[in-house]
């Protein structure tokens, strides 16, 4: 799960806070309440909150495994061996996110397998849906595709226990790629324009199948579903869940117009 941060600057990516707390304003986020004030062992009393947690990280992990094997096979449609050793330094990073992860549920007392099985057949169909073509269809796809899980994640984040929000945020720190796919992208759209509506088309796809398995995940984990709706999380309600969705499109129109594409 690689985090794609949308820049001001669209020809150089820059890392930005979390929609949820920054809410389009320069004012500091509001301090902490409820389960976000608390820790681990005071919030995880809560077999409700402990469910959603173990989903939670469950759903990052797989992503993480998932996003080391995609960038795997996306080296191999490299174009050049520079090219290719970006990408597998970038996948010994989502590789190490993915052990946080997996080390942080056995150390709850969580196996790890057992956690991520659930979202497995939905991650698994979504990339199969969504296998890219080509080298550029790749790096969009891990820019684009991969950014708005990583939005999703950083708007639960805000709302949970501060040990495990410190481990989500880390897990999502850019690799690298963000940089690397929007300067490729760009070139290659210099080289030859007729690739920015082709591209474009596919972003606007990988949108839609994002977003629809998002919404599966939550939808088919009642402990998570929970969670959004505000039954263990304080304050978030269903209106606050479909402002959520506008942030992330937000920021997917910001990431289109980075790649120089049109959203």
């Amino acid at each position: 799960m690689r985090s794609m941060e949308t820049p001001d600057d669209t020809t150089k990516p820059t890392p930005t806070p979390p929609a949820a707390e920054t809410a389009g304003t320069s004012e500091p986020a509001a301090p902490a309440t409820g389960i976000a004030a608390q820790d681990w062992a005071s919030a995880s009393a809560d077999p409700r909150y402990r469910a959603a947690v173990v989903d939670l990280l469950g759903a990052l992990a797989y992503g993480e495994l998932a996003a080391f094997e995609r960038l795997a096979e996306d080296a191999k449609l490299a174009p050049t061996l520079e090219d290719k050793a970006e990408l597998a330094a970038m996948a010994a990073a989502e590789f190490q996110h993915f052990a946080q992860l997996r080390d942080r549920l056995t150390e709850v007392g969580e196996a790890a397998v057992e956690a991520m099985e659930p979202f497995s057949t939905a991650l698994d169909d979504f990339h199969r849906q969504t296998a890219p073509s080509d080298w550029l269809e790749g790096l969009v796809k891990a820019y684009v595709g991969d950014s708005i899980a990583s939005d999703f994640y950083r708007e639960v984040a805000v709302r949970l226990d501060s040990d495990t929000r410190t481990l989500v945020l880390a897990v999502l720190d850019d690799t690298g790629h963000a940089t690397f796919a929007v300067e490729k992208v760009r070139a290659a759209i210099d080289a030859d324009p007729r690739v920015g509506g082709r591209l474009a088309l596919w972003a606007r796809r990988l949108m839609g199948e994002a977003l629809s398995q998002a919404q599966r995940v939550v939808a088919d984990r009642d402990a998570l579903s929970t969670m959004l709706v505000g039954g263990v999380a304080d304050g978030f309600d269903l209106a606050e869940v479909g402002r959520m969705f506008s942030r992330i499109t937000e920021a997917h129109t910001k990431r289109m117009a980075a790649l120089g594409l049109a959203a």
